[in-house]
């Protein structure tokens, strides 16, 4: 019995001493291995290959990669995501954010216009809310500044949520539970809709999609793209479609005329920034769309003139650069577009808290 026991106190000392020695070996090694991207660098996160330092072969290229940060206030956000998905700052209380940049549909709903309230058609294509964040402003004219801004629009809107500002405050404040949720974060029992779309937007900033294809190819993993992919975006770049889809967004970080080489005459009607400047040059002027993710929301421009991404980029070449394109150039660019489409955000649904007696009903009137 003395032996064994012996022989497990010295067993265990040896345990106690190498996880001693195995946590020394980490604190030390850890601070190097963070500074080199860690485990995302290592394919086991949202990232690539490169070194902290080293430059790819392709960083000078006019389109760049989607950065990864983790920079987020998550109870922000978790308030944010919860406001997205809240039926309830629409005055039917059946509509949501989701219905028009659905996350399941690559942040869009796939229709011409989207479905509003009293079952209304909007006036414009609805555009992506993935990646917006990227954009210079939000909406087709640029309207509103920022992701903040343009979240107030729809609860207020008639033919969208058919709500208002203070009817959707008053939605919240009267569920216990979002007034603890505002309280924490904001430090202020009393919501308002400036902090309602705050936090709409916070949650909106985290909808990006890295690790595309193409991403990786940028960051030096040549082989993520095919030769065929590759002679793809050499014609996007040499046709001149790169000097307005550009940037992190592909896109979104200009105004240009939709019509710059040829008048277009598919829709007349929209006019675009003008609404805005009611400045004459900037009729039929329109912010250029995010490339990102373009296979999966279709249809396509702020007419949602055609469903085909083919056609889509015919048009383009035609109305905005004065060139006719073969089947096969058509065909490498859009094989080109498939390779923009990243990692989408893996969502939880969150569970809403309840309704009080105090809530206001839904008014489908």
């Amino acid at each position: 019995m003395c032996l064994r026991w012996k022989f497990l106190i010295l067993y265990y000392k040896f345990t106690a001493i190498s996880c001693l020695l195995a946590l020394v070996i980490i604190n030390a090694v850890m601070p190097a291995f963070a500074t080199a991207g860690g485990l995302i660098d290592m394919g086991y996160g949202r990232g690539g290959r490169m070194s902290a330092g080293t430059k790819s072969e392709h960083s000078d290229e006019p389109i760049k990669p989607i950065p990864i940060s983790f920079d987020y206030d998550r109870a922000k956000v978790e308030l944010g995501k919860k406001l997205f998905f809240e039926p309830r700052l629409s005055k039917s209380g059946w509509i949501t954010c989701n219905s028009c940049h659905n996350l399941s549909t690559g942040g869009a709903d796939n229709l011409p216009s989207s479905i509003g309230h009293k079952w209304f058609f909007g006036p414009i294509n609805s555009p992506t809310v993935l990646n917006a964040r990227f954009n210079l402003a939000q909406f087709w004219d640029g309207r509103a500044k920022d992701l903040k801004e343009q979240a107030g629009g729809p609860i207020a809107n008639p033919i969208e949520m058919g709500s208002n500002h203070e009817l959707a405050v008053s939605v919240l404040q009267s569920i216990p539970e979002y007034v603890q949720w505002f309280k924490e974060i904001y430090g202020d029992e009393k919501i308002d809709i400036d902090k309602v779309t705050d936090a709409i937007a916070s949650f909106e900033e985290t909808l990006t999609t890295p690790n595309s294809r193409f991403d990786h190819w940028l960051k030096g993993y040549d082989a993520t793209i095919s030769e065929s992919e590759k002679e793809g975006y050499d014609l996007f770049k040499d046709k001149g479609c790169v000097t307005c889809h550009n940037g992190v967004g592909v896109g979104g970080n200009s105004y240009q005329k939709f019509g710059l080489a040829k008048p277009y005459d598919k829709d007349t009607h929209t006019l675009g920034r003008y609404n805005v400047t009611k400045d004459e040059k900037d009729k039929y002027v329109f912010k250029v769309p995010l490339l990102r993710n373009i296979e999966l929301t279709a249809p396509y421009f702020h007419d949602a003139s055609t469903w085909s991404l083919s056609e889509a980029v015919n048009i383009m070449a035609e109305y905005q650069l004065g060139l006719t394109l073969t089947d096969d150039e058509t065909n490498k660019i859009v094989a080109f577009l498939r390779t923009l489409t990243g990692e989408q955000p893996s969502i939880i649904f969150p569970t809403l808290p309840p309704s009080t007696a105090n809530t206001p009903e839904p008014n489908r009137n």
